[in-house]
């Protein structure tokens, strides 16, 4: 097929374009697809973890109901090695905590909670910092308690912080400040809070909330 001057002409300029940069287009595109298939296979892969780590955290609480501490440790210590970057590992160290709390194995209940709390500072880390504080109040470690719950990183558990610190505090015999600390965890907790009520009652077991 014949070409005019014109069409020869853009012809020309579009070989010579491509001369120029078709090596980097190709480069970009090449990139571009090996990006959305990284995406895409890693979204695969998380999905596929995510299924994995449900079924075994599902395996978790049948151990935890069953009372079968063995099965939980077991279970626990997969979530943990295999998919600790899931919640469903987060999960499950609350629920194994308080499996072993319930078998009277205070010292199996602290490892899973410390795997939590060294996992960062979202909220289930906080709930297990609540946790292994009640369990180090049991030991009479009440120091080591307290450094649990800096009420300066409480956030959104600042009542529940402030709640715990309070048992500690009258642990130790401080009568006083365990009181403020109560007062504190009942400014902190919402109206509809389930713990409110327990707060009022150490409070009242005190003197009442205004003496």
């Amino acid at each position: 097929m014949a070409y005019d001057l014109q069409e020869q002409e853009q012809i020309d300029e579009l070989k010579a374009f491509w001369n120029r940069y078709g090596n980097f287009i190709l480069t970009v595109l090449t990139v571009v697809l090996l990006a959305i298939a990284g995406y895409r296979g890693w979204g695969w892969y998380e999905a596929r973890q995510a299924a994995a780590a449900s079924a075994l955290y599902d395996e978790l609480r049948v151990a935890a109901a069953a009372k079968d501490p063995a099965k939980v440790g077991q279970a626990a210590g997969t979530l943990f090695e295999d998919y600790s970057r899931t919640v469903y590992a987060r999960m499950g160290a609350l629920v194994a905590a308080r499996a072993h709390v319930e078998a009277g194995d205070l010292k199996a209940a602290k490892a899973p909670l410390q795997w939590a709390i060294d996992k960062g500072g979202d909220e289930f880390a906080q709930m297990a910092r609540v946790r292994l504080a009640g369990i180090l109040l049991d030991e009479k470690a009440y120091d080591e308690g307290l450094k649990l719950l800096p009420m300066e990183s409480a956030g959104a558990y600042a009542g529940a912080y402030a709640d715990r610190r309070g048992d500690l505090l009258l642990a130790q015999g401080k009568a006083d400040e365990a009181r403020a600390s109560w007062r504190q965890a009942l400014e902190k907790l919402p109206q509809r809070s389930p713990l409110r009520p327990l707060v009022e009652v150490k409070l009242d077991s005190l003197g009442g909330a205004g003496a």
